[in-house]
């Protein structure tokens, strides 16, 4: 196929996602199948994709995440693929408390010390610090002339988090292997132990005003337990279909199920006086113990005459929360020269907020069953741009980087009251992502 001529070498898949869990490697797996009937790396040997990712989120969060991919094509044209991935996050967060006109005081999950936010400031907690290293294998074999299995196991842990989980894939060829149906799962099983115990929903979280800053109270009150279980299950259904010698499709359906304690433990939601709209105490948030989301995919690679190729995908996304969201996706690649080639990227994405989102509570009024204030279950759109560079050292090694901008923007907080109104309750967020990956094939 004509589409074979500018396929970069790398597989490193996923690399600029954070925190990725276990079903990141179903839709790996999966999605993969169009990057192999793009360019047939069927060639026995040994294929090393390595990438640094940079992430930097202004007056926020700072990544910084190495990987290195192995992956051992067999004569049988059987594959193993072997992946480890090291996250390393600092920077500050936000707890999910309001901007306020007064200084506002923190006590740290940990219950030793706290830190100030100042009047004006959206309240970020400065300590925010994990590291996550993760370990994954995966392999293919085949049934038959037509169909292929794939199995893995993933492993990840951070100082609160450890997640343990497998996955698999079945992928039949039809009409002349124009078309291939896949099927896949993947499950997880994830034990959350965040610092300080498991807070009790809605409890008075400590700080240095409250009164119940020592660690003695702190063990006795608010808190259920040193940890927490979820679990998370996904099933897809896809089928990649040859258009013709320029193009290819891909259609995706995915379904995910997960179980168990969802609500994130340093989150924290402000609880406004009725009429000045400053904050008197602090709560911790609660989410539904079950979510249930829903989705499809649809992926075109088109090959031009002068060989360049356009890689549009979009993905629409539901889910219980009544979380909705569009994205697209936009990729060009060209060869400057036989060597060098560039690949523009534009991505954008939008979705609205969840049914209990809310961005305080005031006093005097009910509790809700389900509440939380982060920003990841507002409405926000976000936009990626830039472009990714790459150059063929030989036939079989490669070096590219890839330089990015995301930009992201609140598109409602609900209704404001008193000096709330005087403050962006939902700051626009600016992040750059670097990545330098190498790829050699022996």
């Amino acid at each position: 196929m004509q589409l074979k001529k500018n396929k970069p070498m790398s597989n490193v898949k996923n690399i600029g996602k954070i925190g990725g869990k276990i079903s990141g490697l179903l839709a790996t797996a999966t999605c993969s199948l169009l990057n192999q009937a793009v360019v047939a790396q069927e060639i026995p040997g040994w294929y090393i994709d390595t990438a640094v990712l940079g992430y930097t989120e202004k007056d926020r969060v700072d990544a910084v995440e190495p990987a290195i991919s192995a992956t051992r094509v067999f004569d049988s044209g059987n594959k193993l693929n072997l992946k480890f991935v090291l996250d390393s996050l600092t920077g500050a967060s936000p707890n999910g408390a309001t901007i306020s006109d007064q200084i506002q005081s923190f006590t740290r999950p940990s219950g030793s010390g706290g830190y100030n936010i100042a009047a004006g400031d959206l309240p970020l907690d400065d300590t925010f610090k994990d590291t996550r290293s993760a370990v994954s294998g995966q392999y293919e074999f085949s049934l038959d002339r037509l169909t292929r299995l794939s199995a893995g196991l993933a492993f990840s842990d951070e100082y609160d988090y450890t997640s343990i989980g497998f996955n698999g894939s079945l992928a039949r060829d039809f009409y002349n292997k124009n078309t291939t149906v896949v099927v896949g799962f993947a499950y997880s099983s994830d034990t959350i132990s965040p610092e300080g115990g498991v807070p009790v929903a809605f409890t008075t979280a400590l700080t240095s005003g409250n009164g119940r800053g020592d660690d003695d109270e702190r063990g006795e009150r608010g808190r259920e337990g040193s940890k927490s279980d979820k679990t998370v299950t996904d099933f897809l259904v896809g089928v990649t279909q040859v258009i013709n010698r320029k193009t290819l499709m891909q259609f995706n359906y995915s379904f995910s199920s997960s179980d168990g304690y969802l609500t994130d433990p340093f989150k924290l939601l402000s609880v406004l006086n009725a009429t000045t709209g400053r904050p008197v105490d602090y709560l911790y948030e609660n989410r539904p113990d079950t979510h249930a989301k829903q989705s499809v995919y649809w992926k075109t690679k088109y090959s031009l005459d002068n060989g360049n190729v356009v890689d549009f995908s979009y993905r629409y996304l539901w889910d219980d929360w009544n979380i909705v969201s569009h994205t697209a996706d936009l990729r060009y690649l060209f060869d400057v020269t036989s060597k060098l080639y560039v690949e523009p990227h534009l991505r954008y994405y939008t979705q609205q907020e969840a049914e209990f989102f809310a961005h305080n509570l005031v006093v005097g009024r009910s509790l809700p069953e389900f509440v939380s204030a982060d920003y990841r279950l507002g409405a926000f759109d976000g936009i990626t741009y830039g472009a990714k560079i790459g150059y063929r050292l030989s036939k079989s090694s490669e070096v590219s980087m890839r330089l990015e901008k995301y930009q992201q923007k609140g598109q409602s907080v609900g209704n404001l009251i008193g000096i709330q109104n005087n403050f962006d309750q939902f700051p626009d967020l600016d992040a750059t992502i670097f990545q330098l990956s190498y790829s050699y094939r022996f």
